[in-house]
């Protein structure tokens, strides 16, 4: 066992999910939680005041996703173990996950081991991929829509997810700490991008790529 454990921030907005996988680490003899958060500017903060070895956030929060904080954490940090821990199995966003900094990518269908495993790869610095996130990552590059949806930077995509979830621009900006101004300017550009002229077909577009989920599950 190494000398000292590896330092963990939590970031999920479900406390009983937080207190469960906290369980599940800690046992690991080298695994400690530091700290946890329930939603993405806690989790930077806290990344701040704590400075942990790995940040294991998940993806779907109020507000600031985990895809800002991931952008946020490896702007300031670049050098951060970013892991994401999700119920969403699609490529769309691990691919947007590890483009914003995160180094893995596990979803919580996964098994224990995997979680587990992948830790210790992502503070390593290897790439850590849970089995289904891989083949879905293979899938994907099968072309047609998907790859307009991959020429979007993260900013762009967190604004399409937020946009797709009925926020005005204004409550866009305040949650990525941006002017509505900027987000109009991105909300054409998203349009431009994936060929659609309306906020309408952007919608239906969004929904037949699973951007964002309708009557999603909730995070288990």
């Amino acid at each position: 066992m190494r000398a000292h454990p590896i330092k963990i921030i939590l970031v999920d907005d479900h406390a009983i999910v937080r207190e469960g996988y906290r369980a599940l680490l800690e046992r690991q003899e080298d695994m400690r939680v530091i700290a946890e958060a329930a939603d993405g500017e806690h989790a930077y903060q806290l990344c701040k005041q704590e400075l942990p070895d790995v940040l294991i956030v998940d993806l779907s929060m109020p507000g600031q996703s985990g895809l800002e904080v991931i952008r946020r954490v490896h702007h300031r940090w670049p050098n951060a173990k970013i892991l994401v821990f999700s119920m969403h199995q699609n490529a769309a966003f691990a691919e947007q996950a590890v483009r914003a900094g995160a180094k893995g990518y596990v979803t919580k269908s996964s098994l224990p081991d995997v979680l587990m495993r992948a830790v210790r790869e992502v503070y390593q610095g290897r790439q850590a991929l849970s089995p289904d996130i891989a083949q879905a990552l293979a899938l994907s590059k099968l072309g047609g829509e998907r790859e307009a949806l991959g020429q979007l930077t993260t900013r762009e995509f967190e604004i399409l997810r937020l946009l797709v979830e009925a926020n005005s621009n204004d409550e866009i900006a305040q949650a990525l700490h941006i002017s509505p101004k900027t987000v109009g300017n991105t909300h054409y550009q998203i349009k431009r991008k994936l060929g659609v002229s309306s906020d309408i077909e952007l919608v239906r577009l969004a929904l037949r790529l699973r951007v964002v989920e309708l009557l999603e599950p909730p995070s288990v």
